[in-house]
């Protein structure tokens, strides 16, 4: 122990009156007592031993203290002399492993009686577990350390297997085992924007992938020919990867135009450490604490630090006026499953305390996994796990800052294993919507104003739309009607349910903001890909594989390999999701087409294939460049080709930020309630029409028109064309008062790439009687001022001249800008002003 852990020898404070306190559970410091109260839920124990530790690794318990039980199933102690920083485990003893005053440390089976409880218990001594409510953890089962200290993961095995000449159970893990870490930290993580949850646009991201790539340090050149990005800096080489590092890209998210960032599992994790040959759990899903930050992704992996670090990285994204939302997965823990046998698990903190309370069995003492696939599966019929998940969430939002959750296979969380015969499988996959944990949950989020989202399926079941008022959804109806429709499958009545926020699923539950709306995310393709592989390629070498896993069916088109169809169709499906009711969601390194090399499930690639290649920003052709300078041999496949337009600038960039702010200054797009399908309602109505007369589409339509009324929010109309056919379709244009005239603002054909595909309302052609739009584009008209105006019928007018804010008339074709203008011409996109064009004029 370091002496800010240890002011004195460690003594117990007043043990006669432990079994009547009511301290929380985990360990807690008193400064003004220089003592720490700990506390452990263990409902079945006989025995719970506190142990205190000088170092993680390689050393016995300095000194040990025998806690306490409540009636409430909760160990408790004090003990002075015990600060911030410091180490501690627990031994645990109760059915199956008698308490034997012939047990010592070092490898005994002294009162072991069986590796099963009666009742599916599992309890043993000789395995030193990490406290549930760890503010940290030392180090994870699979750490090099366990290695320097002489051992490796298979030390942490229960059971009658062979380790080494002993059975598993008989080993001894207090040199080696994982440990609590004493926290008090007072650092702020800043004030909490206040952000509605219509307003959100979420970049889902990995800690690591947003800056470990080394083009993070040179940030501030990658974006200089992009006005507004102004104030983001280069990130320094020692923070890469780390939470320190990712706050430095919160002036990137802001000035791109999103409200939040939803980082994949920060909890402390099994198998995340950094590993960059490829094989890992880089994605962090397999969660050993649900209190403690995982310290590989910290700069300052001293005691205390991963805690300070991360609290810092959210006051950075507070202060550009940016959420943070946490991906938790409270479904399944790190710790496995049986291994193979009944007998065997790896059990280094829940089930060593309570694996009834913790955990799903079958009537013979299995885990159970049957919706997770992960090894095992939280029991939410338990006191002690529901407390876990409920409290887990209130110190991440109360202490950590933290903005909102999005929780894993979350049907999990609305199960109750204890309410029908385990023999009955079927219904042990019901769910059940007003489940106590879910509504706790739910009342929980209201009180602190924070945002509860849901991956609403899992093994067993998909329920998107059945969870209580209140939580928000990914909605994977969402993601698969839009990539169908967009590849021309014509699902049109599909396409209109999700374009107008999947009424049916979500009016109930509050709005369409409760609808999280993507089209891709850290699970399957980068949006890339997804128009640029008919079949996922999960067998490709270092740095892009291999991996398994990963979905067959990915409703994907590979544009038949034509650069300037794939570029198009990442634009299409960018427009669609930013301009249909509810709240967009994309996954980072989509808004510069970063590609993953066809592979749809890279959870376990912690490569610099995998790392966000800042690079791309700064260059028309971002697949063309080199994954890593000093590895000439490894490419990305170059999918994205050549776009036209200025070199040093990605269009992708461009148009993916012209979209997030459109999104962001018109009221309309951003709306909690539905329309009534009536123009002029007095209400933001979404009404979907045929290209050339006033007619509701019919199944099989892959070209309409969607008129998105404004009007009942004082906003501006806007209408989209929309055609997915393999041909040009003429689209007809409503025409509107004297004193209102429609302007192009968006066109996604390859005709006007050039010009980024997109104009600000006033540079924007007006546009009278006809449009033509190009096969797979699709076009927006905004209600602007009147002016000069294309011929009507003879199809879309020019791009702007990025000087003059003007079209330069009909069919002369698109006007290349010199490279000279890049910076005027972007700034024309991004920097002037389009709000006041998105309020209504009157008429």
């Amino acid at each position: 122990m370091t002496a800010a852990a240890l002011t004195a020898m460690p003594t117990p404070d007043r043990r006669d009156a432990w079994d009547k306190a009511a301290w929380p559970l985990g360990a807690h410091y008193d400064a003004q007592t220089s003592s720490t109260t700990f506390a452990v839920a263990a409902p079945e124990a006989t025995r719970v031993l506190l142990e205190l530790y000088a170092a993680p690794t390689g050393r016995d318990a300095l000194t040990d203290v025998d806690l306490v039980r409540d009636n409430d199933g909760i160990w408790r102690g004090r003990v002075t002399g015990v600060g911030p920083g410091a180490h501690y485990g627990y031994r645990v003893w109760g059915p199956g492993w008698d308490v034997d005053k012939e047990w010592t440390r070092g490898n005994s089976a002294a009162g072991f009686v069986a590796d099963l409880g009666p009742q599916g218990q599992r309890f043993n001594p000789n395995k030193v577990l990490t406290d549930p409510y760890a503010r940290e953890i030392s180090h994870a089962p699979s750490s090099p350390l366990i290695t320097d200290a002489g051992a490796d993961a298979g030390i942490f095995g229960w059971g009658p297997r062979d380790y080494r000449g002993r059975a598993l159970r008989e080993w001894d893990t207090g040199q080696f085992a994982p440990k609590a870490i004493v926290i008090d930290d007072d650092t702020s993580p800043g004030t909490k924007p206040a952000i509605p949850p219509e307003s959100s646009a979420i970049y889902e991201a990995h800690i690591r992938n947003l800056s470990l790539h080394p083009s993070a340090g040179a940030l501030r050149a990658h974006l200089a020919d992009l006005p507004g990005f102004g104030d983001v800096l280069d990130v320094p080489e020692n923070l890469r990867g780390t939470y320190a590092g990712a706050a430095y890209l919160a002036p990137y998210l802001k000035a791109l135009g999103f409200t939040t960032i939803e980082l994949l599992p920060v909890h402390e994790s099994s198998g995340s450490e950094l590993n960059t040959s490829g094989s890992s759990n880089h994605w962090a899903y397999m969660t050993l604490g649900f209190f403690a930050p995982n310290r590989q992704y910290a700069a300052d992996k001293s005691p205390g630090g991963p805690t300070r670090e991360f609290k810092e990285m959210v006051r950075a994204f507070h202060e550009e006026g940016l959420e943070v939302y946490l991906d938790v997965v409270y479904n399944h823990t790190g710790e496995g499953g049986n291994w193979g046998d009944r007998d065997t698990v790896g059990f280094t903190s829940f089930g060593g305390f309570a694996t009834t309370d913790y955990y799903v069995l079958t009537d013979d003492g299995v885990l159970v996994d049957g919706a997770t696939g992960c090894g095992n599966q939280t029991n939410m019929s338990s006191i002690v796990t529901r407390a876990l998940v409920v409290h887990s969430l209130a110190y991440w939002s109360d202490e950590m800052g933290v903005d909102g959750f999005r929780f894993d296979l979350a049907p999990v969380l609305g199960r109750r294993p204890e309410a029908q015969a385990r023999s009955d499988w079927s219904g042990q996959q019901r769910f059940y919507q007003d489940h106590p944990l879910l509504i706790a949950i739910r009342e929980m989020a209201q009180a602190r104003d924070i945002e509860v989202i849901a991956e609403a399926w899992d093994l067993w079941g998909y329920e998107v739309g059945n969870f209580p008022d209140g939580w928000a959804e990914w909605n994977g109806r969402f993601r698969d009607g839009i990539r169908r429709f967009g590849k021309g499958d014509g699902n049109t009545g599909a396409f209109l349910e999700m374009m107008n926020g999947d009424y049916r699923n979500f009016a109930d539950q509050g709005g369409p903001q409760r609808s999280i709306n993507f089209v891709t995310a850290h699970d399957g393709f980068c949006l890339l890909d997804l128009v640029a592989y008919d079949q996922k390629n999960n067998g490709g070498a270092w740095p892009f594989g291999p991996s398994d896993g990963g979905s067959d069916s990915n409703d994907s088109w590979g544009s038949g390999g034509d650069p300037a169809l794939i570029r198009q169709r990442l634009r299409n499906f960018w427009t669609l999701l930013f301009l249909a009711r509810g709240v967009p969601m994309v996954c980072s390194g989509d808004e510069f087409g970063r590609t993953q090399n066809g592979n749809n499930n890279p959870y376990n690639l912690n490569t610099v294939g995998m790392w966000n290649n800042w690079a791309a920003l700064a260059t028309s052709s971002p697949t063309a460049i080199p994954v890593d300078p000093g590895r000439p041999d490894l490419a990305y496949r170059d999918a994205f080709g050549r776009a036209a337009g200025p070199a040093q600038v990605n269009p992708q960039v461009v148009f993916s930020a012209y979209l997030a702010r459109l999104r962001r200054d018109h009221p309309g797009l951003r709306q909690r309630t539905y329309g009534d399908a009536v123009l002029g309602g007095g209400d933001v109505s979404y009404v979907f029409f045929t290209p050339g007369e006033a007619n509701s589409p019919r199944e099989g339509d892959r070209a309409l028109r969607l008129w998105i009324d404004g009007s009942g929010v004082g906003a501006s109309d806007l209408l989209v064309l929309i055609n997915m056919a393999d041909h040009p379709v003429t689209f007809a244009v409503p025409q509107g008062p004297e004193t209102v005239a429609w302007r192009r603002i968006i066109d996604t054909s390859a005709t006007f790439e050039a010009g980024f595909n997109c104009w600000s309302v006033a540079a924007g052609d007006v546009i009278v009687g006809t449009y033509g739009a190009a096969p797979w584009s699709i076009v927006v008209l905004a209600e602007g001022a009147p002016g000069s105006s294309g011929s009507p019928g003879s199809g879309p007018a020019a791009p702007p001249d990025p000087a003059s804010g003007k079209g330069k008339g009909a069919n002369t074709g698109p006007a290349k800008p010199p490279a000279t203008d890049v910076v005027s011409q972007v700034t024309d996109l991004l920097v002037e002003s389009v709000t006041g064009w998105f309020k209504r004029r009157k008429r």
